[in-house]
């Protein structure tokens, strides 16, 4: 599997994880792991895009 490939789908991953941890920690009102779950989602988005750059630059 290339790299691209490995890092769009952990990107996509996490992203899901952010959003679910994110929408706990509304939902129970902890703000701390509502703001892990942002963070988490961020870090999802960012690690997708570079999977989409490399696969662009042939990596």
């Amino acid at each position: 599997m290339k790299s691209s490939t490995k890092d769009n789908a952990a990107g996509k991953m996490h992203q899901a994880k952010g959003k679910v941890k994110e929408t706990v920690g509304k939902v129970v009102g902890n703000r701390d792991l509502e703001a892990e779950g942002k963070v988490e989602n961020l870090d999802g988005k960012v690690q997708e895009k570079l999977g989409q750059v490399e696969k662009v630059l042939g990596k």
